[in-house]
């Protein structure tokens, strides 16, 4: 995080504010930089452009602003924007339009109960309204099975392909005990499928620790080894694994303002595609159990593509932060608008989901 409010941004009087805040939403609205004399004209104070270039000149030197080039207008740096969302920000409300629409999508997602259907709705109305990319992570559910089966690849691997109630199917490549017979992914199947069928996956692990002890005549000892390492593959610690989805990369194409543009979206799609580091970026959210905000090199992931990412936490039937949704985007997005429709759908999603006290309104 940014060093925020230190001793010379603190001091900064209501003239500097005010030409601050002009260059911040100039360039929010923009994305181009400013100069001295289109700010004269902008600040509701009489002010010459030499009288503003001197203040601009002071916002620079605290590193609020900088030049992008000799003689160019001028930008805020990341820590300009950092001072700006947190001192200056005026935060609107989310319009009855976005909340109607907000409320009735998800709770139409939410009818049939699937929670993973409520948050790709959630992330592609977070896209479709913000103009940038829809982005929530998950904790990943512990479905209950239908069919578990071992395909064997060589000798030393096994593909294990598990079926769920709901449809899901997950293919994990499992290490085979050296000296496996062939018949023994034959009978792992069977005994799995004979025991397992409805449970989740840390049930039935459960229960097969104990039917291997108590059935130890009925499967050879490598046989059990396979049916062990298989349970273990998937309910070994795997509820607590973060999944992601992004929805609406191609939004952040639609309003390119400059070349240097397409560079920083391109960057920010190779970020996109890094997810491990992305969910670990969202977890720091979801552990602060509040809105979060992480602005360009704030964070290692988006520091070479300068871009944004707002997020708040949801919450399951039992009040538990489960993940978290969000927006991101280039650095110049509407704060304002965008902070509010956050919080607003990461409330709507915990009241569809069933979380105690999330009133949405």
């Amino acid at each position: 995080m940014l060093p925020l409010l230190t001793a010379p941004l603190a001091q900064i009087d209501e003239r500097a504010r005010e030409i601050f805040r002009q260059i911040v939403e100039s360039y929010l609205a923009t994305g181009e930089p400013v100069g001295s004399r289109n700010i004269s004209r902008l600040i509701p104070m009489t002010l010459s452009p030499a009288s503003v270039r001197n203040v601009m000149a002071d916002l620079e030197a605290a590193g609020l602003i900088y030049a992008p080039h000799t003689s160019a207008g001028r930008l805020p740096t990341d820590l300009g924007l950092r001072f700006f969302v947190d001192a200056l920000l005026e935060i609107g409300d989310v319009s009855e339009r976005d909340r109607s629409s907000i409320e009735a999508q998800v709770a139409a997602a939410g009818k049939g109960y699937t929670v993973d259907g409520v948050l790709q709705e959630a992330s592609s109305l977070l896209s479709g309204l913000s103009r940038g990319a829809g982005v929530v992570t998950t904790t990943k559910t512990d479905p209950r099975l239908k069919h578990v089966e071992f395909v064997p690849l060589d000798p030393s691997r096994a593909l294990v392909i598990l079926v769920s109630e709901d449809g899901q199917v997950e293919n994990r490549v499992l290490p085979l005990p050296t000296g496996l017979p062939a018949s023994a992914l034959v009978e792992a199947s069977n005994f799995l499928n004979a025991r397992v069928r409805g449970r989740t996956l840390r049930e039935a692990r459960g229960e097969m620790e104990t039917l291997l002890h108590e059935l130890h005549g009925e499967l050879d000892d490598l046989t059990a080894r396979v049916v062990e390492a298989g349970l273990a593959s998937w309910s070994g610690g795997e509820a607590s694994e973060r999944r992601l989805i992004v929805r609406g990369q191609a939004k952040l194409l639609e309003d390119l303002r400059a070349l240097e543009d397409l560079e920083r979206i391109r960057l920010l799609f190779d970020d996109l595609e890094s997810k491990r580091e992305l969910v670990d970026l969202l977890g720091l959210a979801e552990e602060a159990q509040s809105m979060r905000i992480f602005i360009g090199s704030e964070s290692k992931l988006f520091s070479l593509s300068g871009s944004s990412t707002i997020v708040a936490p949801y919450r399951d039937g039992q009040g538990r932060v489960v993940g978290v949704l969000g927006v991101i985007g280039p650095t110049r997005l509407n704060y304002g608008r965008i902070v509010p429709m956050v919080d607003f759908t990461a409330r709507v999603v915990s009241r569809v989901l069933g979380a105690p006290g999330t009133d949405a309104a």
